[in-house]
């Protein structure tokens, strides 16, 4: 049963992947009847590095937050955050927090960035956390 769902779903990725739709000609699916299509190529899929997938989770649940004014962090597992990954966010708050205290909100509001960048780069430098994916 388990080999019959991987092949489902390798099935299911490789759809997917290559798009699905008619191979008709009629002139409303985009091609022009010459095996050419009149509508512009779509973008090649791309993907997001780690480092970068962490660096967009953290700033987006740290500038929530922040923004809020809420001084509780919430639940990491909520969020879909790894444990370290809340470490970060609560060390990046924490500074934004003083950042905001010492000059202004949007001051804060930059060190989130640029903190969430440089810390997740930190921690995906060596291909990601050793521990396991929830570290």
């Amino acid at each position: 049963m388990r080999h019959r769902i991987s092949l489902c779903a390798l099935a299911l990725a490789a759809a997917v992947a290559t798009g699905c739709g008619s191979s008709g000609h009629d002139g409303r699916d985009g091609h022009n009847g010459h095996g050419r299509s009149d509508a512009a190529p779509s973008p090649s899929p791309r993907t997001t590095s780690p480092a970068d997938l962490c660096t967009t989770i953290i700033t987006k649940w740290a500038r929530q937050i922040y923004d809020s004014g809420d001084t509780t962090y919430g639940d990491y597992q909520s969020m879909g955050l790894s444990n370290g990954q809340y470490m970060i966010l609560r060390d990046i708050l924490d500074a934004a927090r003083a950042e905001r205290r010492r000059e202004s909100a949007a001051a804060g509001r930059e060190l989130i960035a640029r903190q969430a960048r440089e810390r997740c780069a930190e921690r995906h430098r060596g291909g990601g956390p050793s521990g396991g994916p929830w570290t």
